[in-house]
C-alpha cells in the first residue's frame, strides 16, 4: 500500500499512564511498556503507521520526563521530530501545536492524531481505513474520527452519534457525547448508531489551525506566537514560557462537540473501525485482552515459572521469580523491584489513587 503524500502523524505520548503502576513511572511512562509484545506500545504505533508515511514526517509529543527514553526506542527519528511538552495541557494545545508548526512547513499538510497506547489488530484494514480518512480531510475543511463499534456498555469512553451515510463514504457526526452512566451506555449500545470515541482523529492542518482559533482563540494566539520561533533560538524559551498559559482542555471539547453543533455544515465525519481496537487503561483491561485465547477464567501469569491450583481470573507479574497461585481469584499482583501491588481486577481501575498518593508524600523514588 503506498504512502499518502503530506500525511503526517502525530503521536501523543506524553502521559504518565499511572493506573499501570508500580511498572509505568514518571521517566518510564506506559507507553514505553511492551504490554502487548516484545516493542514497546511507541514502538507498535510508529510500526503499524509506516504503511501510511514515512519516519521523516512523525511527529512525537511527549514530555521532558519521557523525551530522552522515546528517542532511544526511536532512534529514527530527528531531535526535533520529538516535541516535549513543558507541562501537559490536554490534547488540545497538543495537536494544535503541531498543527501550528506543520502548517507552516506544508500548508497542504494531513495530519492525524494516535495516542501511543492503543492495540490495534488487522493493521491492514486500520491502514485502508486512515488512507480513507485522509482523502476525507484533504477534500475540504473535514474533520474525520475513528469510531469503535461498541461490545459492552462500557462507561470509561465517550461516545459518537453517528447519522446518515455521506457521499465520501464515512457516516455524518450528529454529536460527540460524554462518558455516560451504565444506563445510558446501554442505552446506546441498543440503539446501534453510536460508536466509541477511540481518539484517533485526521483533519487538514490548517484546518485545526482554523478551528482552534474559531473555538479556543486564547489558546490559539499562544500557539501561534509559539510557532513563530520554530527553527530559531527563541524557540526553547518562548514554549517555556507561554505555553503552560494554553487552556488545559481536550481537542473533543474544545473543537469537536461545539463544531458538532453546526449540523451539516460540521464537516464532521466517522469511519466505524474495521480492525480490533483495544485501549489498554488498566491492568485489567490488560488481563482481558491477554485471556482472550485462554480458557475461561484462566489466569494470565507474567513469571519466570508458576504453579496454579485452585486459582481463576488472576493477573500476576513477577518476571524473574517463580510465582504459585492457590486458591485465589480475580487478583492483580504486579512486582518490581520496589514495589509491590496488590488489588482484584474490580479495583485496578483506582491504582492511579496510589500515584496520587505518593505523589502527596513526594516518594519520588516510587513515582
Amino acid at each position: 500500500m503506498p504512502k499518502t503524500p503530506n500525511f503526517y502523524p502525530v503521536i501523543l505520548a506524553g502521559g504518565r499512564g499511572t493506573r499501570f503502576w508500580p511498572l509505568s513511572r514518571k521517566k518510564r511512562a506506559k507507553q514505553m511498556l511492551a504490554l502487548n509484545s516484545e516493542r514497546s506500545m511507541i514502538q507498535e504505533t510508529v510500526d503499524r503507521m509506516k504503511a501510511v508515511a514515512p519516519e521523516k514526517r512523525f511527529w512525537v509529543i511527549t514530555n521532558d520526563n519521557l523525551r530522552r527514553g522515546i528517542a532511544k526506542q526511536l532512534p529514527k527519528l530527528r531531535k526535533h521530530q520529538i516535541v516535549a511538552e513543558p507541562v501537559g495541557r490536554n490534547t488540545a494545545p497538543a495537536i494544535g501545536l503541531a498543527a501550528f508548526l506543520i502548517a507552516r512547513e506544508d500548508p497542504k499538510a494531513i495530519i492525524g492524531l494516535f495516542p501511543s497506547d492503543h492495540v490495534i489488530e488487522n493493521e491492514n484494514r486500520f491502514s485502508a481505513a486512515v488512507k480513507k480518512a485522509i482523502g476525507i480531510a484533504a477534500s475540504g475543511p473535514n474533520m474525520v474520527v475513528m469510531g469503535i463499534r461498541p461490545t459492552r456498555p462500557e462507561t470509561g469512553y465517550g461516545y459518537i452519534e453517528a447519522g446518515e451515510k455521506a457521499a465520501n463514504g464515512a457516516l455524518m457526526v450528529r454529536r460527540f457525547h460524554e462518558k455516560p452512566n451504565h444506563e445510558k451506555a446501554e442505552e446506546f449500545l441498543r440503539a446501534g448508531h453510536y460508536y466509541w470515541n477511540s481518539g484517533m482523529f485526521v483533519w487538514g492542518a490548517q484546518t485545526l489551525v482554523d478551528a482552534l482559533r474559531e473555538h479556543l482563540p486564547k489558546t490559539a494566539k499562544v500557539l501561534g506566537k509559539i510557532a513563530e520561533t520554530w527553527g530559531t533560538r527563541k524557540f526553547d524559551k518562548t514554549f517555556e514560557k507561554l505555553y503552560p498559559t494554553c487552556e488545559n482542555i481536550s481537542v473533543d471539547y474544545a473543537v469537536l462537540e461545539p463544531r458538532s453543533a453546526k449540523g451539516a455544515e460540521s464537516h464532521l465525519y466517522c469511519i466505524p473501525a474495521a480492525f480490533h481496537w483495544n485501549d489498554l487503561g488498566s491492568w485489567t483491561a490488560l488481563y482481558e485482552h491477554h485471556s482472550r485465547d485462554l480458557q475461561h477464567a484462566a489466569n494470565v501469569i507474567k513469571a519466570d515459572k508458576a504453579f496454579e491450583l485452585d486459582a481463576s481470573g488472576n493477573y500476576v507479574y513477577s518476571p524473574k521469580k517463580f510465582v504459585a497461585a492457590l486458591g485465589v481469584s480475580g487478583l492483580v499482583v504486579v512486582e518490581t523491584e520496589d514495589a509491590l501491588l496488590i488489588t482484584t481486577r474490580e479495583r485496578a481501575q483506582d491504582v492511579g489513587k496510589i500515584v496520587k498518593h505518593l505523589d502527596e508524600k513526594k516518594l519520588k523514588k516510587l513515582v
